[in-house]
C-alpha cells in the first residue's frame, strides 16, 4: 500500500489504515485454517494413494519411492520459490497463489494415468512435473505463519492474549491432522466409486470457496508499513522515509535481496539451526507419515491390510490434532524452542517401540503410532510460529519458506536413503528405525541450539 500525497504531508500516527480490528484477524484466521486444511488434503492424498497408484501403474516397492523422492525435490523448489515472492507482492497474494497451484495441481494429478498409457516416460515427467506444483500447497504453512505472526502481533500484544498466541496459532496449523484425516476418509468414500482419480478430482473443489473467501483477507499492517517505507526510499524522499520508520519501529538500514538477508546478523543462527533441524525432521515425516501406508502395510513392515492402515492413519491423524493444541499451548509458557525439542525426542521413542511392537498387536501398534504423530507433527504447531518470531518483516516470508522447503530437502534425503535401502534388500522396518526415528531423535537435540524467544514478547519489526 502507497501512501497518498495527503498523507505524506501530514505527521504519521502509530494508529492508522494500517491498523487490522478483531474482526480482520478472526477472518484471516480462519481462511488460513482451510486453505493450509485443504493444501494438506491433496498433500497427504498423493502419499496415502502412492500404493495404490503404484499397483496400477506396475512399479515396485523401491521405484515408487524413488519416484516419491524426484516428487519432493520439485515441491522442495517450488516451496522456497514463493518465499522471496511473497515478500514482494505480499502475504494475502501469496495465500491465493499457494491455493490456487494446490487446485491445479489435484486436478493435473488425475489426469496422470491417462499420460502414462500414452508413453510411460512422458507420464513419469508429468506426474513429477505436477506433483511440484504441489508445493505452493505445502508452501502454505510458511505464508500462513508469516501473515498470522505480523496480524497477530497488532492485536494480541498485551500480557493476557500474548499467552495465547501459541494456541490461537494451532488451531489454524492443525489444519494438518484434520487434512489428513480428511485424505484417508475421501479415499474409503472414493476410491471404491472412481479410483484414484476421483479422489484428486475432489480434492480440487474446495479451493474454489476458499479464492472467493479470499476477498476479505487484508494485508498485514507490518508488511504493508514496510512497503510504505521502502516506496518511499526508492523515490528519493529519505526524510519521510526514516520518519516513518521511527514511528513504525522499523530499521532502515541497508537492504539487499530477501534471500541474502536471512543469511545475515541475527537472522543467520535461526536460518542455519532451525532450517537444519526441520531438515532432519522431515527424513522422518517421509518414513513415518507421508509413506505410513507404505510402512504399514508392507510384508517386510508391520503387514497390515490397506483398509487397516487407513484406519490407523484417521485415528492417529485425530490424535495429533490435540498434539497441535497441546503444544501450542505449552509452547505459550515454556517457550516455543523448548516444546519443539522435548517433543521430537519423545516422537522417536514412541517410534522405537512401534518398530519393536508384534507385527500381530494391533492396539499397540495403533497406541505408539497415534503417539508418535502426536509427537511429531504436533509441534509444528510451535515450530511455525516459532519460525515467524525469529525474522523481521523484511525477510520473514522468505526465512520461513526457506525452512520450510528444507523440510523437503530432508525428505529428498530421506527418499534416497530408504529407497537404497529397500533396494538393497532391508526391511521397511530396519529402513525405517535408521532412517526414521534417528533423524527425528537429532532434530530435537539440534533445535536447542536454537536462539530461544521468550513467548510473551511481541515483534513489530
Amino acid at each position: 500500500m502507497t501512501a497518498s500525497p495527503k498523507d505524506l504531508k501530514e505527521p504519521p500516527t502509530t494508529r492508522s489504515t494500517h491498523d487490522v480490528s478483531g474482526r480482520d484477524v478472526t477472518i484471516a484466521s480462519w481462511i488460513c485454517f482451510f486453505a493450509w486444511t485443504f493444501a494438506v488434503y491433496d498433500f497427504v492424498l498423493f502419499g496415502n494413494l502412492l500404493p495404490q497408484l503404484a499397483a496400477s501403474l506396475g512399479w515396485t516397492e523401491a521405484h515408487s519411492t524413488e519416484v516419491n523422492t524426484w516428487v519432493t525435490a520439485g515441491t522442495a523448489l517450488v516451496a522456497f520459490a514463493i518465499g522471496p515472492i511473497t515478500d514482494k507482492i505480499g502475504r494475502r497474494k501469496g495465500i491465493l497463489v499457494a491455493v490456487a497451484g494446490a487446485a491445479v495441481a489435484s486436478l493435473l494429478t488425475a489426469t496422470v494415468g491417462w499420460v502414462y498409457g500414452i508413453s510411460a516416460g512422458l507420464g513419469l515427467v508429468f506426474l513429477v512435473l505436477v506433483r511440484s506444483i504441489a508445493g505452493l500447497g505445502y508452501a502454505e504453512q510458511a505464508i500462513n505463519a508469516a501473515y498470522l505472526n505480523e496480524m497477530f502481533a497488532h492485536r494480541y500484544s498485551d500480557p493476557a492474549k500474548t499467552k495465547r498466541r501459541g494456541l490461537i496459532y494451532s488451531l489454524v496449523q492443525s489444519g494438518w491432522p484434520v487434512g489428513s484425516v480428511l485424505a484417508a476418509s475421501s479415499v474409503y468414500l472414493l476410491f471404491p466409486i472412481g479410483g484414484w482419480e476421483l479422489c484428486f478430482v475432489v480434492a480440487a473443489i474446495p479451493a474454489v470457496f476458499i479464492l472467493w473467501a479470499g476477498r476479505w483477507l487484508k494485508e498485514s499492517p507490518q508488511f504493508r508499513r514496510r512497503k510504505e517505507v521502502d516506496d518511499l526510499r526508492r523515490s528519493g524522499r529519505l526524510d519521510q522515509a526514516r520518519e516513518r520508520a521511527d514511528v513504525y519501529g522499523i530499521g532502515l538500514g541497508e537492504q539487499t535481496s530477501p534471500m541474502a538477508d536471512v543469511f545475515r546478523g541475527t537472522s543467520l543462527r535461526p536460518t542455519l539451526v532451525i532450517g537444519s533441524s526441520f531438515l532432519l525432521n522431515w527424513v522422518g515425516v517421509l518414513a513415518f507419515s507421508i509413506l505410513g501406508t507404505s510402512l504399514l502395510t508392507a510384508e517386510s513392515g508391520k503387514n497390515i491390510s490397506f483398509d487397516n492402515a487407513l484406519t490407523i492413519l484417521i485415528v492417529s491423524n485425530a490424535t495429533s490434532f490435540l498434539g497441535y493444541l497441546f503444544h501450542g499451548w505449552l509452547g505459550d509458557r515454556i517457550g516455543r524452542r523448548n516444546t519443539i525439542g522435548l517433543a521430537w525426542i519423545l516422537c522417536s521413542i514412541c517410534f522405537f517401540a512401534m518398530l519393536q511392537a508384534p507385527d500381530g498387536n494391533y492396539p499397540l501398534i495403533v497406541a505408539l503410532y497415534s503417539a508418535g504423530l502426536f509427537f511429531l507433527i504436533g509441534p509444528f504447531s510451535a515450530l511455525l510460529f516459532f519460525t515467524g518470531e525469529s525474522f523481521p518483516v523484511h525477510t520473514r516470508a522468505t526465512g520461513s519458506s526457506l525452512i520450510n522447503a528444507s523440510g523437503q530437502v530432508g525428505a529428498i534425503i530421506g527418499g534416497v536413503l530408504i529407497t537404497a535401502s529397500l533396494a538393497a534388500g532391508n526391511t521397511w522396518e530396519t529402513a525405517a528405525l535408521w532412517w526414521g526415528c534417528v533423524p527425528i531423535l537429532a532434530s530435537g537435540l539440534l533445535v536447542f541450539a536454537a536462539p530461544n524467544v521468550d513467548p510473551r514478547t511481541v515483534r513489530t519489526d
